[in-house]
């Protein structure tokens, strides 16, 4: 899985979100807030990592069961999806 390149993760404040770039900005309107863990999971898909991939750095990263942590990385997925922001 891999972020579409039109879409850019930026922090502001204590926030981070992201952002449409180029001929985005004319099919996306708005913005997404994400959190530290979601900012973290958006930077792993930039570079193309997979469900599993996901999982092992977010074990790696956070002190959370495998389980809260699958859990966690499918209800994001699910969101990242719907905003249509995959390749």
């Amino acid at each position: 899985m891999k972020i579409k390149k039109d879409f850019i993760l930026r922090k502001v404040a204590d926030s981070y979100v992201v952002v449409p770039v180029g001929k985005m900005t004319l099919d996306f309107n708005g913005i997404i807030n994400l959190n530290e863990t979601g900012a973290f999971l958006f930077g792993l898909l930039q570079k193309g990592a997979d469900r599993e991939e996901l999982l092992a750095k977010m074990l790696e990263e956070y002190d959370v069961t495998s389980e809260k942590a699958a859990a966690d990385i499918d209800k994001f997925l699910e969101k990242v999806k719907a905003a249509d922001v995959l390749e």
